[in-house]
């Protein structure tokens, strides 16, 4: 029966604020702007974060610890002096992103960052395991 509407089935007609939904899912869905990507590995005695932050400079990355939370912000700000630049089109994103990461079993003190061609690197040492002391008891 729906293949005989006369309408395109690329026209939702019971969607017509989808372009508006799709906006707001970009911007506020953790995809958007608000977020970065990251890679975590297992090296060993320690875990390696890469997050990718192009185009960011040193001075504008964040890495705050509070308690068993890591969280890296940064900030990219655009500077126009004339709102018609010359510009047609401008695509690149400008706004603050974020991320927050549990480091329960880190050792916080010893994490390390370098940052490296638009690449963050945490290098996140791991807690030392203390295996319990076994022992014998004496029965009285």
């Amino acid at each position: 029966m729906f293949e005989m509407m006369p309408f395109s089935r690329g026209v939702d007609l019971y969607r017509p604020f989808r372009d508006l939904e799709e906006l707001e899912r970009s911007m506020f869905s953790g995809n958007g702007l608000t977020a970065f990507r990251t890679d975590i590995r297992d090296i060993g005695d320690a875990y390696l974060l890469e997050a990718d932050l192009p185009g960011m400079k040193k001075e504008d990355i964040h890495i705050d610890i509070d308690g068993d939370r890591l969280s890296i912000s940064a900030e990219r700000s655009a500077v126009r002096e004339q709102e018609n630049d010359g510009y047609i089109r401008c695509e690149r994103s400008y706004g603050s992103f974020s991320r927050s990461f549990d480091i329960s079993g880190i050792r916080g003190e010893d994490i390390s960052a370098t940052y490296e061609d638009g690449v963050l690197k945490l290098t996140l040492p791991r807690q030392v395991q203390r295996e319990p002391a076994s022992r014998r008891l004496e029965i009285r």
